[in-house]
């Protein structure tokens, strides 16, 4: 007879763990880079010579973990494209930052539509364990949607606070990689950023975690690339997992 599972030892001295949502909690990465390959990809064109966006490693490098205006803006200077920041009811398109950001959320809110996104389920394990321990969890993410994400993916309930980029435009909270997202998670659930851990996929958000003095630092490297593990390192990862299932330990024999 199998025990229930425990704890890694990183997790163990550990009062609460802050996830992030896009490809920690949910697999929604990949959705969310279809979306701005589409939305990048039309401003590239217009705008001529450009080669197109890389759904991996222009979106690890310049979107991920980032809020949509952030990341938009970040990657077309990347391409040398110093578009204005436009308005914020600007019209889905390419002549403005603020345009390609909605151009982009039309896209992901229509893939979401078409197809739920599932969860990761060595995370939804870990979730589970660590609501059986008392461990209290919080989501962070800085797209609008993640809270119906996880509405969508019935994990909601295994998290008591959800800090996403409704309640950060609401409160005024710069994105990553400032960990005003991280530290407010924290704040939420009553226990220091130094008793606290973060699970991060993004390089932004590694760094964010480091910046805000979180105990513990996981880096998430779901794409195994040869040099993706390093990257979460240099940024502040003290621990690098291809999955969090991976911080938690078989239960013993009984």
């Amino acid at each position: 007879m199998t025990g229930a599972p425990s704890l890694a030892a990183p997790l163990r001295s550990l009062r609460a763990v802050v996830f992030d949502t896009d490809g920690v909690i949910t697999d929604s990465a990949a959705v969310h880079a279809a979306a701005w390959k589409d939305a990048f990809d039309a401003c590239l064109s217009a705008a001529g010579g450009q080669r197109p966006f890389d759904p991996v490693d222009d979106y690890l490098r310049h979107v991920d973990g980032r809020a949509r205006e952030d990341g938009a803006a970040e990657f077309l200077r990347a391409r040398g494209l110093e578009l204005p920041l436009g308005d914020v009811d600007d019209a889905p398109g390419t002549a403005t930052v603020r345009a390609v950001a909605a151009r982009k959320d039309e896209l992901f809110t229509a893939r979401l539509r078409a197809r739920p996104v599932a969860t990761w389920p060595g995370t939804v394990r870990l979730l589970h364990v660590l609501r059986d321990l008392g461990v209290p969890c919080a989501a962070v993410s800085a797209s609008r949607h993640a809270t119906e994400l996880l509405t969508a993916a019935d994990v909601l309930p295994l998290f008591r606070t959800v800090v996403d980029g409704n309640e950060a435009h609401r409160l005024g909270l710069p994105g990553k990689p400032d960990p005003a997202l991280f530290v407010e998670a924290a704040r939420r659930l009553g226990v220091p950023a130094q008793d606290t851990a973060v699970v991060e996929d993004a390089l932004a958000g590694v760094e964010a975690g480091r910046r805000g003095g979180f105990g513990l630092v996981v880096g998430v490297d779901r794409t195994a690339g040869p040099h993706s593990a390093a990257a979460l390192r240099r940024r502040g990862a003290d621990v690098v997992v291809s999955d969090p299932g991976e911080l938690l330990l078989p239960g013993e024999g009984g």
